[in-house]
C-alpha cells in the first residue's frame, strides 16, 4: 500500500470513528480542567503556586515527575526514531534514562535544600543576586522554549493526523489550541493543578504503553527475537538495522554527532529547570530522594517498552506509510495503534488509535504545563521579584506575574512551535538538554561544590554556554539546509552537527572556571560553609 493510500484509509477510519476521537480528548480535557480549578481554589500564597504548598509525597512526586519527564519526545518522537533507524533510535532512550543517575547523585537532594522555588534561589545565595538571577532567568526561559517546541511539534501532528487535517492553517490552529489549554492549567491551578495533572497522565501513558507493548508480543508469540527479526526484515535494511550506524556512524561527522548527543542527553537532565522546580514540591531532603527512585522504576519500565513500541512499528508497519504520515516518524506510535487494533477502517483499529493518541495528548498538555509553569516561575521569581523590584514586591504582585509571564510564554511558544512542527521531536528535546547541560549544570555544580565560585563565572558559564549552544544550534542542519529543517528553503548553516553538546558543555564548565579564575571578587567563604550544610543536611531549607 503506498503511503499515500495508507494515510487516506487512515483518515478515512478516523472520520467514521471522529466522534470517539472527539469524545476522548474532550473526556481529558475537561477532567484535567476539573482538577486544575479544584487546585486553583486551594492555591493561597507563591508557596502554594511555585511549589504545591511542598505537600506532596516523594511516591506522588516521583509519578509526577514521570509525567514531567515522559514527554512526546519519549512517547512519539522515540518510538517513531526507532522504527525508522533501528538500534540507532533506541539511544535515545537509553541516554533518557542513564542521565536520572546524574540527577540522584549530584542534584536533588543538594538542590531541595538549597533553594526555595527555582534554580537562580540556589545560585544567588552566595553571590550578588541581580546579575546572577537575571542569568538564571534567562537561562530557565530559553531552555524552557525549546522543550516547549518540541511538545508543540508534536501536538500539531497528532491531533491533525486524527482529525485529519491537512492544511498548514489548521495544523497551526491545532498548535495554538495546545498552548491555550496550557495557559489555562498553569494560570488557574499552578503547582498543584500541575503536579495533578500530571500524576494522572503518568498512569495514562504507562497504562497506554503497557497495553500496546502486551499487544505487539501477543502477535510475535512473546518472542522478542522473532519482533527484532520482522522489523530487521521489514525495515529493508536487514540486519543493519539492528546494529550501530543507520543514523549515526556513517561518517565521521555523525559519529560525533552521537558522541554529542549522548553527552547532552546524560548530563542535561540534572539542568532541565521542569524537572528540578520539582525537587521543591516535597517536604524533606528524604522524599525528594524517594521521588527520584520512584520516577527511575518508572521511567525505567516505561523505556524498556518503547522496544516494543519503535520495533513493532518497524515489524508491523511499512516505512514509506511512517514517512508518509510525518517526515520525522513522530506518528509511528499511533498508527502502530491502530494497525494492531485491527488495521485502518476497522472499529478495533480506530478504538486503539484514538485511545494511544488521546494518551499522547495528555502527555502533550501535561508536559507543557510543567515547562511553562517554570519558565513563568523563574520570570515572576527571579526577574520581576529580585531584580526588577528588588525584593519588594508582595506575594500576590509576584503571583500576579506569574501568571502573566504565562500568558506572554504560551504566545511565544505557540508561534515557535508552529514553524517546528515537521521535525522529529524526540531530535527537539535533545537540544534543549543540550542548552541546559551547557548553561545550567555547570553554574549548579560549581556553585553547591565549589567554594572559590564567584559571580563572574556564574555569569560566565551561564550566558557562556547558553549563548554558544542555541548559536550552534541555529546555524546547524536543525534549523536549515536539509529537507528535515525547520526552515527547509533556507541554507545557512556552517556547523555540520544537529547536537551542538560536544563543544557547547565543555565551553560552559571552562568559562564557569576561567571566569572565576580571572575575577577579582573573592568569594565568601562563611556563605559557602552555610550553602554546604544546608545542602547536605536541610538545615534551614524552606
Amino acid at each position: 500500500m503506498s503511503g499515500s493510500l495508507h494515510l487516506t484509509t487512515v483518515a478515512a477510519g478516523a472520520t467514521e470513528h471522529r466522534p470517539l476521537i472527539i469524545t476522548l480528548f474532550g473526556l481529558f480535557v475537561v477532567a484535567t480542567l476539573i482538577i486544575t480549578i479544584w487546585a486553583g481554589r486551594q492555591t493561597k500564597d507563591a508557596a502554594d503556586f511555585y511549589a504545591g504548598g511542598r505537600q506532596f509525597t516523594g511516591f506522588q512526586n516521583g509519578l509526577a515527575i514521570s509525567g514531567d519527564y515522559m514527554s512526546a519526545a519519549s512517547f512519539l518522537g522515540i518510538a517513531g526514531a526507532i522504527a525508522l533507524f533501528g538500534y540507532d533510535g533506541f539511544l535515545y532512550s537509553i541516554g533518557f534514562l542513564v542521565a536520572w543517575l546524574v540527577a540522584l547523585l549530584l542534584v536533588a537532594e543538594p538542590l531541595r535544600n538549597s533553594g526555595r522555588y527555582t534554580m537562580g534561589d540556589v545560585l544567588a545565595y552566595r553571590m550578588r543576586q541581580r546579575p546572577v538571577r537575571t542569568a538564571a532567568g534567562t537561562s530557565t526561559i530559553v531552555v524552557s522554549i525549546f522543550y516547549l517546541l518540541a511538545q508543540m511539534a508534536g501536538a500539531g501532528v497528532l491531533v491533525s493526523l486524527l482529525l485529519g487535517i491537512t492544511s498548514d492553517g489548521g495544523k497551526v490552529a491545532v498548535v495554538a489550541l495546545v498552548g491555550v489549554l496550557m495557559i489555562v492549567y498553569v494560570t488557574i491551578g499552578g503547582m498543584k493543578g500541575t503536579t495533578w495533572v500530571q500524576m494522572i497522565k503518568a498512569v495514562l501513558l504507562i497504562a497506554g504503553a503497557l497495553l500496546i507493548t502486551f499487544l505487539v508480543l501477543l502477535k510475535f508469540n512473546f518472542n522478542i527475537s522473532d519482533l527484532l527479526g520482522k522489523a530487521a526484515e521489514n525495515s529493508g535494511q536487514g540486519a543493519k538495522f539492528l546494529e550501530p550506524g543507520l543514523k549515526y556512524g556513517k561518517d565521521a561527522t555523525t559519529k560525533l554527532d552521537f558522541i554529542s548527543l549522548g553527552i547532552a542527553l546524560v548530563l542535561g537532565t540534572a539542568g532541565l529547570p521542569h524537572i528540578l522546580i520539582r525537587f521543591y514540591t516535597v517536604p524533606t531532603a528524604k522524599a525528594a530522594r524517594k521521588s527520584v527512585n520512584w520516577a527511575i522504576g518508572i521511567i525505567g519500565a516505561f523505556y524498556l517498552m518503547t522496544i516494543a513500541l519503535g520495533f513493532g512499528a518497524a515489524a508491523l508497519l511499512k516505512r514509506a506509510d511512517i514517512l508518509a504520515s510525518n517526515k520525522a516518524g513522530n506518528t509511528a506510535a499511533p498508527l502502530l495503534a491502530q494497525e494492531i487494533g485491527g488495521g485502518a477502517g476497522s472499529t478495533g483499529g480506530a478504538i486503539l488509535l484514538a485511545v494511544i493518541s488521546a494518551v499522547a495528548f495528555a502527555t502533550i498538555l501535561a508536559v507543557v504545563a510543567g515547562l511553562t509553569l517554570a519558565s513563568s516561575s523563574s520570570f515572576a521569581h527571579d526577574l520581576y521579584v529580585n531584580v526588577i523590584r528588588k525584593g519588594k514586591a508582595t506575594e500576590q504582585e509576584e503571583v500576579r506575574a506569574a501568571r502573566w509571564s504565562t500568558v506572554v510564554i504560551g504566545a511565544v511558544a505557540i508561534g515557535l512551535g508552529a514553524l517546528a512542527r515537521d521535525l522529529n521531536v524526540a531530535g527537539l528535546v535533545a537540544l534543549a538538554f543540550a542548552v541546559a547541560a551547557s548553561a545550567n549544570l555547570p553554574t549548579i555544580l560549581y556553585s553547591l561544590f565549589w567554594k572559590r565560585f564567584s559571580t563572574q563565572g556564574a555569569l560566565w558559564s551561564i550566558y557562556g554556554g547558553l549563548i554558544s549552544a542555541v548559536g550552534l544550534v541555529l546555524f546547524s542542519p536543525v534549523v536549515s539546509g536539509k529537507p528535515t529543517s525547520m526552515f527547509k528553503d533556507a541554507d545557512f548553516y556552517w556547523f555540520p552537527l544537529e547536537n551542538p553538546g560536544i563543544i557547547s558543555i565543555p565551553l560552559g564548565f571552562l568559562l564557569g572556571w576561567l571566569g572565576t579564575v580571572l575575577s577579582k571578587e573573592k568569594a565568601d567563604p562563611q556563605k559557602f560553609a552555610e550553602l554546604e550544610v544546608r545542602s547536605l543536611t536541610g538545615t534551614g531549607a524552606h
